[in-house]
């Protein structure tokens, strides 16, 4: 018997799991990557979180598919945000529903708690999210709630001992704490959502994104979780690194909407610009890119875009910038 785990990294995942291997029961771990989780790679960590409970894990990349059949048009709707929970839950079931006959395994887990968050752990979300995921085997089991909910064929078929099962509700961490004590587990993620979705400062970068250009890609997505992100006057977009690792992380995603301002011998963050940037914002850019290097001020410096290079001073008034902030 093998179970596939929907798997955040978090404690409600790791217990679940627990659960279900201390069964003897085969679990392996999918962190489904939908390309708004972590801004760091946390690969290593959660493949290590996931062998404590005595799991093996993998990684699965459905970032495209997820920006071209999700985000944009959830059946249900939005959370707060930008967070369409329910649909996002379903795709996720979903995909590891689609690999139960090649992974050779047999139902699927989660470590969901029924009540502990308001737009997709409530019952009647729960069913939608079944409706959606086309679970129609009834294979989806929440081994952290389960003696809340009907039981599914797992238990039926006697292939879980449901009575070993949990019966959490609501937002208290009690009971997950006294399990975590009991499974000798410490090292885990802190509850609260690691959704970008979720922050209004994020949804905020989506919004005017899809507001110029409808294309969302892979790479648009990835750009959006780091640096400073600027809407200059004529709507031309800029991007502005925030520390060495950003800096490093910008270089590398590669996309044809945007150029870099070359800085030349300067130390200084590292900026983007839209590729087809009119005269004016361009200038702008330029003395906003020349602010945040180590320069003096009041002095000329060079600078490059494209294949030309231009002369320019930084900016006399730095809180001029702040206006551009999305």
């Amino acid at each position: 018997m093998k179970a596939l785990a929907l798997f955040s990294g978090g404690l409600d995942s790791m217990l679940a799991m627990k659960l279900i291997t201390s069964q003897g029961i085969e679990v392996k771990a999918l962190n489904i990557n939908i390309g708004f989780g972590s801004t760091s790679d946390k690969s290593k960590i959660m493949a290590k979180r996931a062998a404590m409970v005595g799991a093996s894990f993998e990684m699965i990349d459905v970032r495209n598919e997820y920006l071209q059949k999700v985000l944009f048009s959830p059946k249900y709707g939005y959370g707060k945000h930008f967070n369409p929970c329910i649909d996002c839950h379903a795709f996720m079931f979903k995909t590891a529903l689609s690999m139960l006959k090649n992974e050779n395994a047999n139902f699927i887990i989660t470590g969901e708690v029924l009540g502990q968050r308001p737009m997709s752990q409530r019952l009647d979300a729960m069913t939608k999210v079944k409706t959606l995921a086309q679970d129609e085997e009834d294979l989806i089991l929440r081994p952290m709630c389960a003696k809340n909910l009907t039981p599914t064929k797992p238990e039926r078929e006697g292939w879980v001992d449901r009575e070993k099962l949990e019966g959490i509700s609501g937002r208290s961490r009690k009971r997950q704490l006294e399990l975590a004590k009991k499974f000798n587990l410490e090292d885990f993620e802190s509850p609260g959502g690691g959704c970008l979705l979720t922050i209004e400062s994020f949804s905020k970068k989506i919004k005017d994104f899809i507001s110029f250009d409808k294309n969302m890609e892979v790479n648009d997505a990835q750009l959006l979780k780091y640096g400073r992100h600027l809407r200059l006057p004529n709507n031309s977009k800029m991007i502005i690194g925030r520390n060495e690792l950003e800096n490093e992380l910008l270089r590398n995603l590669k996309t044809p909407k945007y150029e870099e301002i070359k800085l030349f011998d300067l130390i200084g963050a590292y900026s983007l610009v839209d590729t087809n940037i009119n005269e004016e914002d361009l200038n702008l850019a330029l003395k906003i890119a020349l602010t945040y290097t180590k320069c003096e001020e009041g002095k000329k410096y060079k600078l490059g875009f494209k294949d030309k290079i231009y002369e320019c001073e930084p900016l006399k008034d730095k809180d001029q910038i702040k206006g551009f902030f999305i």
